[in-house]
């Protein structure tokens, strides 16, 4: 059996690419992880519908996302809650739904958090491109963004079924999300004060956001040197400060190399809540304790 014509793409919303879990080991060259912005709620979406962790899916931001089953299929949707509908029927996000050929699966508009996962038992079967089905918007690279008409081949399930049909998940936050951060590497460009400013107060999250990166509103971070820093590598969750003084929080499709200083890196695990938060959302960061 080999991979067979699964979903056929009607409506998008704001923004639907293709994800795994990425590219990694490859910046040396210049080229970028990307992959999934919340890896936590992907990995859900995947095991429920017995794929490996990585299988290529589908990230819905905002929901609006619309697609016709070619063939009967299994998929989950996991991450920012939205409405759910299978054909005529109701689904839910984190449960196992049957999709029978010609039937619609529809997410509606997301009512917390920003990235939706659409996992297909057997997963996308999509060309990788550097060993990765990932689209990454800031290099280009990996497959162009989903658009309608856009006919997505499902591959063999290559796995059992886990056996459960619904995932307990603690609701995402409405207004505000406490991350955990470390000292970066470049905390000593900056006056005393500036990371327990970092700390003592929220930022907001502004309209300037995207899978690049939270640009975020708040007290200004002044430095202490005023020299030029030599680019250097830089991780997701990297909250690095350009002249401005206010922060931008790297998520999955950050550049390789950063110019400005970072004073905090958020840990990987609360990465992922970074990738939920809207426009309009408060951070709070605090010491990560060991």
């Amino acid at each position: 059996m080999t991979a067979d014509v699964g979903l056929e793409v009607v409506e998008t919303g704001p923004l639907a690419t293709v994800q795994d879990l990425g590219r990694p080991g490859l910046a040396g060259i210049g080229v970028g992880t990307s992959g999934a912005a919340d890896r936590a709620s992907f990995r859900l979406a995947n095991r429920l519908v017995g794929n490996p962790e990585g299988a290529a899916g589908v990230e819905v931001t905002l929901g609006g996302f619309a697609a016709v089953a070619r063939r009967d299929l299994t998929v989950a949707v996991t991450g920012a809650p939205c409405p759910v509908t299978v054909g005529r029927r109701g689904g839910a996000v984190n449960t196992v739904l049957r999709v029978r050929a010609g039937e619609l699966l529809r997410l509606g508009p997301a009512a917390r958090g920003l990235r939706s996962y659409v996992a297909v038992r057997g997963g996308l079967a999509v060309d990788p491109v550097l060993g990765s089905a990932a689209t990454d918007v800031l290099s280009g690279v990996g497959p162009a963004p989903l658009e309608p008409g856009r006919v997505l081949a499902v591959g063999v399930p290559t796995l059992p079924m886990p056996g459960v049909d619904l995932a307990p998940v603690a609701p995402l936050p409405a207004d505000e999300v406490t991350l955990r951060v470390v000292p970066g590497p470049r905390a000593d460009w900056f006056i005393e004060p500036a990371l327990p400013t970092l700390l003592a107060a929220p930022y907001e999250v502004t309209s300037r956001s995207n899978r690049i990166g939270l640009r975020l509103d708040g007290p200004e971070l002044p430095r202490a040197r005023e020299s030029e820093l030599p680019s250097e590598g830089v991780v997701p969750g990297a909250l690095q400060v350009p002249p401005t003084g206010r922060p931008t929080l790297f998520l999955a499709d950050h550049p390789v190399t950063g110019g400005y200083p970072v004073i905090a890196v958020v840990v990987s695990t609360d990465v992922d809540k970074a990738a939920q938060a809207r426009p309009g959302m408060r951070l709070r960061f605090e010491t990560a304790r060991p």
